[in-house]
């Protein structure tokens, strides 16, 4: 009798968050489920511009490249430059305040291509903050939240009573009545992606919310570090953006070898990050993370991944966790399955609670009108 009562409180629970939430519930998986293979799909649309004809030239530097990008658009400002090191002809990218990108001649400086602001920014800016700005990032958050509920709870809803049972949870009726079907649909495929859905659900949140990072520091007894600054490096302050930039690219490469990728961003107005990323699988992301000031070029501090300590390696885990990439193509694939199944949960479970709604509406109806027969009855008697 208790566990009846327990679970029709969880049922209660599980279903009114899932009526406020759904709609967003909804979105963030079907924009996530299309951000899986991001990477695949602008080197996709964006492949004639993304390599060139391989030479036995050295790379140009940036000092040129960013010269060429100040004559093609002056008004323009940089908000990221992205280097591959790894492939030969790769072109050399600069992405604007508008989000478009322009791929640069790595031998030559000349520019190859450009391309506007794509779709992919949309899903992303959907994904992230419903479009809604720094409001929109708070709603997304907490629905993040809410979800994690609705998932355990499901689970729970799940868990079946015997064990006789358990087959019949785990397994769609297709033969079926299309309620049982829907049923079936949102419970046996719920079971299945929610183990996906967890680990995605709070991995968001590592996104949203600092408090997830300061949990993380005290489950794993370390600190996450900022950033060594006793970093030194020498940049002529006077110099120009051009010139300051490539001299950071040529100290960082000759200091830090091996890189497959080197990007600048913009993150605050006097702040940029220069990420180098080396070669890795099945693990933490190897990554070097330096901070500049962006006006003068000095160095701010630094992290080497060499140094991580716990809470660090999960920061450095936590993009690629998130997207599946940490298990390489089948994690994508799996993550992709995930949220669209995640997608599918809000419509299924919508559909069952409107059809238990008309049900619930038909009985009284039922009973009135056999209450009314009988009124009959006992008048002609």
């Amino acid at each position: 009798m208790a566990n009846k009562k327990f679970k029709k409180a969880i049922r209660q629970i599980h279903l009114w968050l899932g009526l406020v939430t759904g709609i967003i519930v909804f979105v963030i998986c079907i924009t996530g489920s299309l951000y899986v293979f991001e990477e695949e799909i602008r080197d996709s649309m964006g492949k004639e511009c993304l390599h060139v004809e391989p030479e036995s030239k050295p790379f140009i530097g940036l000092e040129k490249i960013i010269l060429n990008f100040q004559e093609i658009a002056p008004k323009e400002k940089i908000n990221s430059i992205r280097i591959t090191e790894n492939e030969p002809g790769a072109t050399v990218q600069i992405l604007n305040k508008k989000k478009q990108v322009f791929y640069f001649n790595p031998y030559t400086g000349d520019l190859v291509g450009k391309q506007g602001s794509d779709w992919l920014n949309v899903v992303y800016d959907l994904h992230t903050s419903l479009m809604m700005g720094e409001t929109g990032k708070m709603i997304q958050g907490w629905s993040v939240v809410i979800f994690l509920c609705m998932l355990i709870t499901g689970l729970i809803l799940w868990y079946p009573a015997k064990v006789k049972q358990a087959k019949q949870s785990l397994t769609i009726k297709w033969e079926a009545s299309v309620k049982r079907k829907i049923y079936d649909l949102h419970n046996v495929l719920g079971f299945y992606a929610s183990i996906f859905l967890i680990i995605i659900a709070l991995t968001g949140t590592y996104f949203a919310f600092s408090g997830v990072k300061t949990a993380v520091e005290f489950v794993t007894n370390s600190k996450l570090s900022k950033g060594d600054h006793s970093m030194k490096m020498t940049i002529d302050p006077k110099a120009n953006l051009a010139v300051r930039y490539n001299a950071i690219y040529k100290t960082l490469t000759e200091t830090y070898p091996g890189a497959i990728s080197m990007t600048y961003s913009i993150r605050k107005k006097d702040e940029m990050r220069v990420r180098m990323i080396y070669p890795y699988q099945w693990s933490a992301r190897k990554q070097n993370t330096f901070f500049f000031n962006q006006k003068t070029g000095e160095l701010l501090r630094g992290k080497l991944y060499k140094n991580n300590n716990a809470a660090d390696t999960v920061e450095a885990a936590n993009y690629d966790l998130h997207t599946g990439k940490f298990f390489g193509i089948i994690g994508k694939v799996l993550w992709l399955l995930a949220s669209l199944i995640g997608a599918s949960l809000p419509v299924t479970g919508f559909i069952m609670w409107w059809n238990k709604r008309k049900a619930k509406k038909k009985k009284p109806r039922k009973h009135h009108h056999q209450h009314r027969v009988l009124k009959k009855l006992e008048v002609k008697q």
